[in-house]
């Protein structure tokens, strides 16, 4: 069952409360003014101590039906019968229609506002000789289109009410996806740097002590420098990790990894991965005029030179990697070429990403330099090697990460 077209507030209630006692006041002294105290004023003070105690209940019955139905028939009852006696007591009509509003469903207050007007038409028309029609039709014409209004006024206020509820609602939910996909995004992002940087790490050092352990007994000099390579990868490894701590910032490049500073972490970068393949011949060759380059940059071409060495070293079976770098005016290209096996690159995808498959982190070389406003190619075919680009604007939107 639908309430009333006025809401219960505690400012309204309290209006009404004051309203109504200061109009049953007034009625009552004007009464005893014209009639005195007799036993029909008696009578009238009663009726007017009674309404007034009914009327400050209704918070206690407002909503537990049929106390509501009861209480709002006592009210309007005792007001009715004053207001017959006494017409002057018309005027507390208003404060008893807004409590009638309040607790009554609509089509059953308009039928009772309708008849408390019928009733003060009726008080006022005895305190004249000739029949006024428009003492009966004014009022209750009057009083139909102030509960029409404040309906239509209500009705408007309740779907502004639930259109911001769901606004805000939505807002919410927004803000919750927003979160979602942001940590989702940065989880993605650690997992890859992770790999391409301590899982490469740790895949050299178990590539290392594998080989110590073949040469241990046949070989104890060669045994000892894979060992003495292996604990150089476990402190770079360890490096990586406070890095990434870091938030992935690369300790070695400094805070402008500008010029030199960035070849020689290449070096070290290319070098370091390819420890595990004491065979494998890596150069690092610089074209162009060293330029400043953005520290987010910076680590996205040492972190894709690493993982693409160690691809090579894990997979490739190749003697010989050119690690490139080339500054030109606007941006700056890392190339990587080994002289491996190759493989297709039709064949490395999404769906190549596995633990232990070269696609994993060729993916996230990709995403790296996407995530930079540039791009990643790799140019291969089954036995004649394997090309790495990666190209990077030097001046990449804002907001973005390596």
């Amino acid at each position: 069952m639908e309430e009333g077209i006025l809401a219960p507030v505690a400012r309204l209630d309290r209006w009404l409360d004051g309203v109504l006692l200061a109009l049953l006041v007034t009625c009552a002294a004007r009464y005893l003014q014209r009639h005195g105290l007799d036993a029909s004023g008696v009578l009238v003070l009663v009726g007017a101590l009674a309404l007034g105690v009914a009327y400050a209940t209704r918070r206690r019955v407002a909503g537990r039906s049929p106390w509501s139905f009861v209480w709002i028939t006592v009210v309007v009852v005792l007001w009715a019968v004053l207001t017959l006696v006494a017409p002057s007591f018309a005027w507390t009509a208003v404060p008893v229609a807004f409590a009638v509003l309040q607790v009554l469903p609509f089509g059953v207050a308009v039928g009772v506002v309708v008849v408390m007007t019928a009733v003060v038409s009726t008080a006022w028309s005895r305190l004249t000789d000739d029949l006024d029609p428009t003492v009966f039709v004014g009022p209750v014409g009057i009083a139909l289109v102030t509960v029409l209004s404040y309906r239509a006024l209500d009705r408007e206020a309740r779907t502004r009410q639930a259109l911001i509820d769901e606004l805000t609602e939505a807002q919410a939910d927004l803000a919750a996806a927003q979160r979602r996909s942001g940590a989702l995004a940065e989880r993605a992002r650690l997992s890859h740097e992770i790999h391409d940087s301590v899982g490469q790490g740790l895949s050299s050092i178990s590539l290392l002590l594998g080989a110590a352990e073949q040469d241990w007994d046949r070989r104890p000099d060669a045994a000892r420098a894979h060992v003495a390579a292996a604990g150089a990868a476990a402190r770079d490894a360890l490096v990586e990790v406070r890095r990434v701590v870091r938030d992935l910032a690369p300790e070695d490049l400094g805070v402008d990894a500008t010029g030199e500073s960035l070849v020689e972490a290449l070096r070290r970068a290319s070098t370091g991965a390819a420890a595990a393949a004491p065979g494998l011949e890596v150069r690092v060759v610089v074209h162009g005029d060293p330029t400043p380059v953005p520290a987010p940059l910076a680590a996205a071409l040492v972190r894709s030179a690493r993982g693409a060495v160690a691809n090579v070293v894990e997979h490739a079976r190749a003697t010989r990697v050119v690690v490139s770098l080339t500054y030109l005016p606007d941006e700056v290209l890392l190339d990587v070429r080994d002289d491996g096996r190759g493989f297709d690159p039709a064949r490395v995808g999404p769906a190549a990403e596995r633990p232990g498959d070269r696609g994993h982190g060729l993916a996230g070389i990709h995403r790296r330099a996407a995530g930079l406003d540039g791009e990643a190619t790799v140019e291969s075919a089954p036995g004649d090697g394997t090309t790495l680009s990666v190209r990077l604007p030097l001046d990449p939107r804002e907001g973005r990460r390596g």
